[in-house]
């Protein structure tokens, strides 16, 4: 397991019973996770002071209890700066577990000795855009979302990347990158996080069990004839790691050699010494 444990503004303190109590700050939230299916003694009196709770409904969805809460806050991780909030179906705008992908793709864009172009997709408020643009890459940030662009665009401001070079598209991923290939554009890096379901501006439907292997197979067409790294993430929980890995070797490692590895995401848990399953990434690197 790859475990994200170099945080110092988040901590996962609790979980069980199908929740965890998480730190975020000096904000303490309650969320539901459906991997800490185990008990929990609940010892920690943060799971009665937390300042904000999510609760599922019933018919599906859910809502936050979050009068305590600020509209929202800043959260650092080593030298990057994020604006978080409480959003729909439990979310904060920020995925914590990702941190260890985010040091994995600056410390191969560092050594790599050479100016590396990385295209993000379905990059959301921009974890891995302001990263890979820190450690000095030329960024593509694509997501259909044009309020997460946004927001992407806020957090590289405060993490002082304002004027970096990153390009804002907001699009369907599967059609910009088509788009590109036809321009005859090329990245040295390519991170994808694609959602288990979800729609394009137009309407496009996304199911990652039907879309996900032709939809890397095309992405494999915009890399570059020296490609440095390629990071697939799932939370699709029924999705196995070693999926993301083969699709890999299949699209990627074939036709460029290198090495592919992979593993699930984890966050150590503070108060028993356990990590949480926090979803699966594959990687490929050049070797």
């Amino acid at each position: 397991m790859w475990i994200a444990d170099d945080w110092k503004d988040y901590e996962l303190l609790d979980c069980g019973g199908g929740e965890k109590l998480e730190r975020w700050g000096r904000q303490l939230l309650v969320r539901p996770d459906p991997q800490a299916i185990w008990e929990s003694k609940r010892e920690n009196p943060g799971w009665r002071k937390a300042q904000g709770r999510y609760y599922r409904s019933a018919e599906g969805g859910g809502h936050w209890d979050k009068e305590k809460l600020p509209e929202q806050w800043q959260m650092r991780y080593r030298d990057l700066t994020f604006q978080v909030k409480p959003m729909n179906f439990k979310h904060t705008g920020l995925f914590p577990e990702q941190a260890v992908n985010w040091d994995f793709a600056r410390e191969q864009i560092q050594n790599a000795g050479r100016h590396i172009n990385v295209l993000n997709l379905f990059a959301y408020t921009g974890g891995a855009t302001v990263a890979c643009a820190a450690a000095g890459a030329q960024v593509c940030h694509v997501d259909a979302a044009k309020g997460m662009v946004g927001w992407a665009k806020e957090n590289a401001k405060l993490s002082g990347l304002g004027e970096a070079p990153i390009r804002w598209i907001v699009d369907d991923c599967a059609k910009f990158v088509e788009r590109e290939i036809r321009r005859g554009k090329a990245y040295d890096a390519i991170i994808l996080d694609p959602p288990s379901y979800g729609r394009g501006p137009g309407g496009e439907v996304w199911k990652l069990e039907d879309s996900l292997f032709p939809f890397l197979k095309l992405c494999a067409q915009v890399l570059s004839d020296k490609p440095l790294f390629v990071i697939l993430n799932s939370y699709t929980t029924g999705l196995a790691p070693s999926v993301l890995g083969y699709m890999l070797h299949l699209l990627v490692a074939e036709k460029f050699g290198g090495k592919v590895t992979w593993d699930e995401l984890g966050l150590p848990v503070t108060d028993t010494g356990m990590c949480l399953p926090c979803g699966a990434t594959g990687r490929w690197i050049a070797v």
